[in-house]
């Protein structure tokens, strides 16, 4: 039987970086409870999608991530049509504070893909 999972994120301003991930999945902000000011989630509005939790730390981030997000924004999409939409979104993301870190275009073996990275570096796939 599978299990129900969330999405833990660890971060400098979790009331942003919620923001800013209900913004890029269409979730549905969730305050934290009052009196608690050190994290924040975001759910699927269809409840269909993981609830994402964002907690306050106080280290940085340091390294690349062991685990990252590819965000469906092409599907069913192929060749300069998928990349014109990636660049549409990615566009889109960069507006909202998300960097872009670099673009894949396609090969033999994988559709193309662009990496971002979050308002506070964490890096996540358009794909």
């Amino acid at each position: 039987m599978a299990k129900e999972f969330q999405v833990t994120y660890d971060c400098a301003d979790p009331g942003a970086v919620a923001a800013f991930w209900a913004e890029v999945l269409g979730y549905r902000f969730q305050p934290p409870p009052e009196g608690f000011v050190d994290w924040a989630a975001i759910t699927d509005p269809d409840g269909k999608g993981p609830r994402m939790y964002f907690q306050k730390v106080p280290e940085g981030k340091t390294v690349k991530n062991r685990l990252h997000l590819d965000v469906r924004s092409a599907p069913g999409l192929t060749g300069d049509e998928r990349m014109d939409a990636l660049e549409v979104e990615a566009a889109r993301l960069e507006g909202l504070g998300a960097k872009r870190l670099y673009r894949l275009d396609a090969d033999d073996e994988n559709e193309g893909i662009i990496v971002m990275g979050d308002p506070e570096g964490n890096e996540f796939c358009l794909d």
